[in-house]
């Protein structure tokens, strides 16, 4: 085959796969807009994850649910060509902040581009692999399903995330997720506080030494969290407080260096209170991302023909998110793109995000990362063969 035909060729499959988004794209608005009313958090994603289900089992995929003993994980198939394609679908949201962080569009998007490589698996020689991936706000979904063997094999793994603007390049940081607790002794704070042991005292310290902390860690490294339980009355000494905090580093090994000397922080709450420290991880860590570079050299192409354009001003810094595809991308070649919503000023994890996760800008943002990333994986599948 000549450059010109085979040039011309992929033009005609990119542009079936662009025709077959846009006719199916009514149907991706309202399951976007189904999951975005209707928000569930990590691990409790069950109708969210059956949404999806019925959706890919309509377009003739077949379904396996509770993949690898995950409740509402899934994994969907169609084609059954050598190159392994795998797209990834997230659905959970944020507690009390609902769809801040689009994930109804990113499944919606995954629907897209899967629906519309289905009818073009046999043609392109590939098998198109749908994951519903449960619990990527904090949970490690992802790294639970790697850990089952999921994923193993693919050629490529490829989403689309929303953000105020394009990014077309992940880079973010390693994230570990904890859960801390300190047990003390509550007394009657008026009466009788020499027999109590402030559990509340101890996150005030490490909190101090936390933020004193920051002035000599790296300039990568964030560290943030929340008190979730910080006593029951006023006049009780508290005896039990709880929070969840992150640790984020530029790779896993800087992660590990740099939470370690948080852990010491922590350590210090419990020295000077006399409480009884309790970290538990969340989840294991999440990765950097390793990007796979003639992918997204695809991608940024076929978004550019598609009109995006992609930021230059420094407003997409949503691509130094943490995330659990950054796992993936450690064993099999991935991409992760960010596709633009227009929010600015509005940025992920804001109520106002939410809002801009449904409508006219977000809908386009759909047609067109699932456009884009359906097309990139035609560039991939027949560059491959």
């Amino acid at each position: 085959m000549s450059d010109a035909v085979a040039v011309s060729a992929a033009a005609a499959l990119k542009e079936r796969a662009r025709d077959l988004v846009d006719a199916d794209l009514p149907a991706l608005v309202a399951l976007s807009e189904a999951l975005h009313a209707d928000p569930e958090t990590a691990w409790d994603e069950h109708r969210s994850s059956a949404r999806l289900r019925d959706a890919l089992s309509a377009r003739g995929f077949a379904v396996t649910p509770g993949y690898l003993g995950l409740e509402t994980a899934f994994l969907a198939t169609a084609g059954s060509g050598p190159v392994r394609i795998g797209v990834c679908a997230e659905y959970d949201a944020l507690p009390g902040l609902g769809h801040a962080c689009g994930h109804n569009l990113i499944a919606a998007i995954a629907v897209g581009v899967a629906s519309s490589l289905a009818p073009l698996a046999d043609e392109l020689g590939i098998t198109v692999e749908v994951y519903g991936t449960p619990a990527e706000e904090g949970g490690g979904g992802k790294i639970e399903l790697l850990d089952r063997g999921a994923f193993a094999g693919l050629d490529l793994a490829v989403m689309a995330h929303p953000g105020p603007v394009d990014v077309a390049e992940a880079r973010p940081f390693a994230v570990a997720h904890s859960h801390v607790r300190y047990d003390g002794k509550a007394a009657h704070a008026g009466a009788y506080p020499e027999e109590g042991v402030n559990a509340n005292d101890a996150f005030v310290v490490a909190q101090v030494a936390i933020g004193l902390l920051r002035q000599q860690l790296p300039h990568s490294a964030r560290v943030h969290g929340i008190q979730t339980v910080g006593g029951q009355a006023p006049n009780a000494i508290p005896d039990r407080t709880e929070g969840r905090w992150y640790v984020r580093a530029e790779t896993l090994a800087e992660l590990e260096s740099v939470e370690a000397r948080v852990n010491r922080c922590f350590e210090a709450g419990a020295l000077a209170s006399g409480t009884t420290l309790t970290i538990t991880p969340e989840s294991k860590p999440y990765s950097e991302f390793r990007n796979d570079e003639r992918a997204l050299g695809f991608y940024r192409a076929n978004a550019t023909a598609l009109g995006r354009v992609f930021d230059t001003s420094g407003s997409g810094k949503m691509n130094r998110a943490s995330t659990d595809m950054g796992n993936v991308s450690q064993v099999v070649p991935a991409i992760h793109p960010y596709i633009g919503v227009n929010s600015l000023p509005a940025t992920n994890h804001q109520p106002e995000f939410a809002a801009a996760c449904v409508g006219p800008d977000a809908e386009r943002a759909l047609r067109d990362a699932a456009v884009a990333l359906a097309q990139t994986v035609i560039d991939v599948a027949r560059a491959t063969s």
